[in-house]
């Protein structure tokens, strides 16, 4: 089961600092997850940049020129941010009962672990 879903506050753990040029300490939201390469997509962070050729469209209109853009970065390099601390912190689950609709259900809980130091 996957520990970090679409839309998770993440910081990244690992890679080069900030200070020289990296995205090490920097926080972001997940806007895909990709699981069968283990990556997420995370906002504001890994940017790259594509060269495109240039070509023409059915229109005629010009593409192409220099686009920047998110690339995906290992799941194992971000964290999920805990909500009351700010602090990258480990994810439990724990098993709910649930009355919905007058049945009974048992669902899995995600919570945050204590964050003591930063990871």
């Amino acid at each position: 089961m996957a520990k970090i879903k679409k839309g998770d506050l993440v910081q990244v753990i690992s890679g080069k600092k900030q200070d020289k040029g990296g995205d090490r300490g920097k926080q972001g939201k997940v806007l895909e997850v990709l699981t069968e390469q283990n990556r997420v997509i995370v906002e504001g962070v890994n940017y790259v940049t594509k060269h495109n050729r240039v070509g023409q469209s059915q229109r005629g209109t010009k593409t192409g020129g220099i686009e920047t853009f998110e690339a995906p970065i290992h799941i194992s390099n971000v964290a999920i941010v805990d909500p009351s601390s700010k602090k990258p912190t480990r994810v439990g689950y724990r098993v709910e009962e649930q009355v919905k609709d007058g049945v009974k259900r048992t669902v899995r809980v995600r919570y945050a672990k204590k964050s003591g130091k930063d990871l």
